[in-house]
């Protein structure tokens, strides 16, 4: 089982130096993920998060670096992503990104010489270059006057990329049914690559994945590479009660509230108390979910603790009984995506 590390939660601040960072913790969390045989790192252009002018690409940073420092790119499979359209982040290229030649091939020169290497093995769309219900919208409203780069283009830009060696697969992230068959369906036609994956949402909290993607994903052979699989980690229970743990995320970034609802907590309680009924840890019951379902790849994990690391790791050992199973779906009837 391939175990996914993700570098979205790095804490970046504009307080704390970068130089300072690539000498603490987070050297000593690669270092561990790498001694500990996870070899998938996925991180994105517009990383650290929340996202901003000031730690724009400074994720990409950091594991450059570390790949500098410990000459071991060519024992990771590296996974980036280029930024969609967002009129809050105009600092990327000075404008609206889109998915065009003109900023993918800016974006990907730019990752590159971020991360100090030649190529990247998995390069993703971050999220749409149309109107589309994602980042926790259920409903789809049209527009009938909306800017888009057509997929066709998109496809032959990233297929150049691919030719010329800087990519060696491409994926998809944030997508919808819709978006996920016009891709697929172009490249049968021979106008670009096959998307290989997609990297949605999906966890106790938001299982709206099953409702379509995930006979998409199934039948058309493209996984699911989880992202946010304990709830931006409110499925281990540190926040129920209104807590907030000292340098927590929900802690240090309140405004992230995805998760935080009335639903979504009182479904929390309920998986704590099932995980503890079965002597299970919370989180490692979540990830065990996750990774139990026949449509998912490898589950990102998002640790920033040595100890968070540890857990989530040896999570891949656990297989869920027949029974924890059941009452899990039980309780995803109870609570129907609380946290889409």
């Amino acid at each position: 089982m391939l175990i996914v590390i993700y570098l979205l939660y790095v804490k970046l601040s504009e307080t704390i130096h970068i130089n300072r960072l690539l000498g603490g913790r987070h050297l000593f969390l690669l270092n561990k993920a790498e001694k500990s045989r996870i070899n998938f790192f996925d991180t994105a252009e517009i990383y650290a998060v929340p996202p901003k002018a000031e730690t724009y690409g400074r994720t990409e940073e950091i594991i450059g670096n570390w790949f500098q420092e410990r000459g071991s790119r060519e024992k990771v499979i590296l996974a980036s992503k280029v930024a969609g359209p967002s009129p809050a982040q105009t600092y990327i290229r000075g404008e609206i990104s889109r998915f065009n030649r003109k900023h993918i091939v800016s974006a990907l020169d730019n990752s590159l010489r971020r991360l100090k290497t030649d190529y990247i093995d998995l390069y993703q769309l971050h999220w749409p270059d149309r109107n589309s219900n994602l980042f926790g919208q259920l409903g789809f409203e049209h527009r009938d006057q909306e800017r888009i780069t057509q997929p066709e283009e998109t496809l032959s830009v990233l297929d150049d990329l691919v030719k010329e060696g800087k990519v060696r697969h491409v994926g998809l992230s944030n997508e919808t049914p819709w978006g996920t068959m016009k891709f697929l369906q172009l490249a049968e036609q021979g106008k670009g690559p096959r998307m290989l994956s997609i990297q949605n949402p999906y966890s106790l909290l938001n299982r709206s994945f099953e409702v379509g993607l995930a006979e998409v994903a199934m039948r058309e052979d493209i996984g699911l590479l989880p992202y946010a699989p304990l709830g931006a980690g409110v499925l281990t229970g540190k926040y129920l009660g209104g807590a907030r743990p000292e340098g927590a995320r929900m802690t240090l970034f309140p405004d992230n509230k995805r998760y935080m609802g009335e639903r979504g907590q009182a479904a929390v309680a309920d998986y704590i108390n099932l995980a503890e009924k079965h002597r299970l840890d919370p989180a490692q019951m979540a990830l065990a979910f996750v990774r139990s379902r026949p449509f998912v790849t490898a589950p990102i994990i998002g640790a920033t603790k040595m100890a968070q690391l540890k857990v989530n790791i040896e999570s891949a050992a656990i297989n869920l009984s027949e029974e924890v199973l059941k009452e899990i779906e039980d309780l995803g009837k109870k609570h129907t995506i609380p946290c889409p």
